[in-house]
């Protein structure tokens, strides 16, 4: 046997022998017994299934409490005054008086804000762009515009039933002129008939008033 060939065996089996006391070191160690505690826990597979039972508990129970907390309530509308209408505005709730610098709540018991609380065309509300005494008149006219349009659609609507209704009368009276014309033209071919019918048997046509003088 050569030197490199018994070199080569000696490595073979340091690599043999190593793994193995890799395994013996950590898996087979008395620090790691099976069933027992480590750094205070259990190792046992339902010691360990109800401490991730707890853990995940005790997560939902934060959860919960988390979500019960209360928001802060919003700042009341006056601490805003004299501030920007931008700020004002950031609660839904207020009206932004821009005459005055004012920031008031909304008057909810009325529609539109009244003279005395702020002018319409100086008061804002949702967002400071629209102007109340604009946006007022801009409903009135698009209503006014929608209304307009329904009355004409029913004008329309009627004039044309209107027109449709004499066609259709128009029509039906054609009809029957046409239809009495017809019974006209066949009752006198019938009497034509009839009388053609007499000349030819020599059979003379009745008087009517004949019958009277007779009698």
């Amino acid at each position: 046997m050569t030197e490199a060939s018994a070199a080569h065996d000696v490595h073979n089996r340091k690599a043999d022998v190593q793994p193995s006391l890799f395994t013996n070191a950590f898996f087979s160690s008395p620090l790691l017994p099976t069933g027992g505690t480590m750094f205070g826990f259990s190792t046992s597979p339902s010691s360990a299934f109800a401490l991730f039972f707890n853990i995940c508990v005790i997560i939902v129970f934060i959860a919960a409490a988390e979500a019960q907390t209360p928001s802060p309530a919003p700042a009341p509308c006056s601490l805003k005054s004299n501030s920007s209408c931008d700020e004002c505005l950031q609660n839904v709730a207020c009206l932004w008086c821009s005459s005055n610098q004012q920031c008031i709540d909304y008057p909810v018991k009325n529609i539109l804000p009244p003279s005395s609380v702020c002018h319409l065309n100086d008061a804002r509300w949702g967002v400071c762009w629209v102007n109340f005494q604009i946006l007022i008149i801009t409903m009135s006219v698009l209503a006014g515009v929608i209304i307009i349009a329904i009355l004409v659609c029913c004008f329309c609507c009627c004039k044309c039933e209107r027109i449709g209704s004499k066609r259709e009368e128009a029509q039906v009276e054609r009809q029957t002129r046409a239809r009495k014309a017809r019974q006209k033209a066949r009752k006198t071919e019938i009497q034509l008939r009839h009388d053609e019918i007499r000349q030819k048997y020599g059979i003379a046509k009745e008087n009517p008033y004949a019958r009277m003088d007779d009698h």
